[in-house]
């Protein structure tokens, strides 16, 4: 993990993001007001770089973000896949996993930028 003086506060907020993900997966669907046809694809491009973003702060080691990475791509499949199977007010929709997976792919792209560093800043200024 990159250096925080709190870092299991991190972490747990990033694997309560998870299970806010999964709950919401599998909730009532919710109406975001995004005039657009398939608006819904929004929330989940968001949801899932707001989750890949979290770990490009917290895991240093770039073999730690990968493994983030691929398992978000893996949630959001899977969390599909469980809503064809288990839920009769969700479907199974493809262009939701790809949505996610976009959102998997600039959540890790913005590595480059200062971004990566907002957590740390944030631990540092509240927590030093």
């Amino acid at each position: 993990m990159s250096e925080f003086v709190r870092p299991r506060l991190w972490l747990s907020l990033w694997l309560l993001g998870w299970l806010v993900c999964i709950a919401l997966s599998f909730s009532h669907p919710i109406r975001l007001g995004v005039p657009v046809p398939d608006g819904d694809k929004v929330g989940h491009f968001l949801a899932y770089l707001m989750l890949s973003w979290w770990s490009m702060n917290i895991f240093h080691d770039r073999r730690a973000r990968v493994f983030a990475a691929l398992s978000l791509v893996a949630l959001g499949i899977a969390m599909e896949l469980a809503q064809g199977a288990f839920t009769s007010d969700r479907m199974m929709d493809a262009g939701d996993a790809l949505a996610n997976t976009l959102g998997v792919i600039v959540g890790q792209a913005l590595v480059l930028s200062p971004s990566r560093r907002w957590l740390q800043q944030l631990d540092q200024r509240y927590f030093a």
